[in-house]
């Protein structure tokens, strides 16, 4: 393509996002793209901090994706990296991250700020609310934060899904470790980088015949922290450097922590000796958020936020975005900054007005079993005890709220129900909706409760 068309293509681009998201949403998180390369059939976006390319990368790639198809027709993959490239010349473009090597080649300074990505000021172990998903990956960074290159703790090897706390851990610990140094006068030489990053910084040492000094800025530092190891799957030459600099550093006494999406005997792909070597420290999971922990967070963050919100509307919030803390999160700053933007109160009918698109994603048929999990969560009972014989009231109450619930959300007959619950009488069940019934009418609070449950599995 000639300069003309390239520019005119990637304005095309930005300008269709601009009118789906909306101005504000363009504003905060598309306007900072840069257009870092482009060869064959791969496009290279590049966002200033990691933060930014993976909350684009989730919310907006695939219709970014979708958009590069459509107007540039080699055009079959994106990928956002994290860096401060400039936008790409035309007549580059041809050249695999033009715009990054490019970038590279005119900075100055310290090597290491030249690779390091900048830590997020937020991600501390004061900001990290702990449950039992995530106790013991958090005990884990804690003890390396303490003590680096501890026995059986390096390397530290952190997985789970998105948006659990993998990358808040590793940032709490670099942030720890540089507060510790500082304090005791010995400063602590860490340096925090993606595995998207390394790689891309490899192959610029390589095109810019600095890799001597690549290597010597790695192994230079006390503690190395890769996140997303996943991204160097299939990527052969970067995995061999990272297992050279892997294998230095540990045998010189230096910290090093990583983070994937998988454990290391499931990230299949990666080199048998690095995933061995991968395996011979800690590894730790950040498992699903549970309902608890969900509240946990969303309670701190309402503590912070100086907005009145009601426990009823968290608990909606906790029960009805169950995917990962970072979803869980944007949706309460949306809320707070709607509240603070019109002085609205925040309700429950506010709350699903304002969240309506992030709700209906989490749209799905009510089941009787999902009003069996949801009524025990909200009651504190195990789901177990739905089906058990037990009477103590403790146990019964929420029983025949959930019978009640499951008569007025689906289409059960009684007879199916009753046996929902432990293969009980269709008479049990009409007793439980009309015990319930008059339970709402005398007690508001016990109605409001019960109508909370009801929101929570419709919306």
């Amino acid at each position: 393509m000639e300069k003309p068309q390239l520019a005119t293509v990637w304005a095309r681009i930005r300008g269709a996002l601009q009118a789906e998201v909306g101005e504000t949403e363009y504003r905060n998180w598309l306007k900072p793209m840069t257009l870092a390369g482009i060869s064959g059939d791969e496009v290279l976006i590049a966002l200033p901090t990691a933060f930014m390319r993976d909350w684009v990368r989730n919310h907006y790639g695939a219709k970014v994706n979708a958009l590069w198809e459509a107007e540039w027709e080699e055009a079959r993959r994106v990928n956002f990296l994290v860096g401060d490239a400039t936008p790409a010349e035309p007549e580059t473009i041809p050249e695999r991250m033009a715009g990054v090597v490019r970038a590279e080649a005119d900075d100055k300074g310290d090597p290491r700020s030249e690779i390091a990505a900048t830590l997020d000021p937020r991600f501390t172990f004061d900001a990290f609310v702990v449950g039992k998903p995530n106790e013991v990956a958090h005990a884990c960074a804690q003890r390396v934060a303490e003590q680096p290159a501890c026995v059986g703790f390096n390397p530290l090897f952190l997985y789970g899904g998105v948006g659990l706390g993998k990358t808040h851990l590793m940032h709490a610990i670099a942030w720890d470790l540089t507060e510790r140094g500082t304090a005791s006068g010995k400063p602590v030489s860490v340096m925090y980088l993606s595995a998207e990053k390394f790689m891309y910084r490899f192959i610029a040492a390589i095109r810019g015949h600095q890799t001597i000094q690549f290597k010597e800025t790695l192994r230079g530092v006390d503690v190395l922290m890769v996140d997303d190891l996943q991204f160097l799957i299939g990527k052969d030459n970067t995995q061999e450097e990272f297992f050279h600099t892997f294998n230095y550093l540990v045998e010189a006494g230096k910290q090093i922590v990583i983070s994937a999406d998988k454990s290391p005997s499931d990230l299949n792909g990666l080199d048998n000796r690095l995933r061995t070597r991968l395996g011979c420290g800690m590894v730790a999971n950040l498992h699903a958020t549970t309902f608890e922990l969900r509240i946990s967070i969303l309670e701190s963050k309402a503590a912070r936020s100086g907005v009145p919100i009601p426990a009823k509307v968290l608990e909606y919030l906790a029960h009805k975005i169950t995917s990962n803390v970072r979803e869980l999160e944007g949706a309460f700053n949306r809320l707070v900054a709607h509240a603070n933007l019109f002085g609205r109160v925040i309700t429950l009918e506010t709350t699903q007005e304002v969240l309506h698109d992030i709700l209906r994603a989490h749209d799905r048929k009510v089941t009787i079993e999902e009003i069996q999990k949801r009524v025990s969560e909200h009651y504190n009972i195990r789901q177990t005890e739905m089906t058990s014989a037990r009477r103590a009231r403790a146990v019964a109450r929420p029983r025949q709220v959930a019978m009640y619930l499951s008569k007025q959300l689906t289409t059960r007959s009684l007879p199916e129900i009753g046996r929902k619950f432990g293969n009980r009488d269709h008479t049990t069940v009409m007793h439980a909706v009309s015990r319930v019934n008059e339970l709402m009418q005398a007690d508001g609070d016990f109605a409001e409760g019960v109508e909370l449950l009801r929101r929570m599995l419709e919306s």
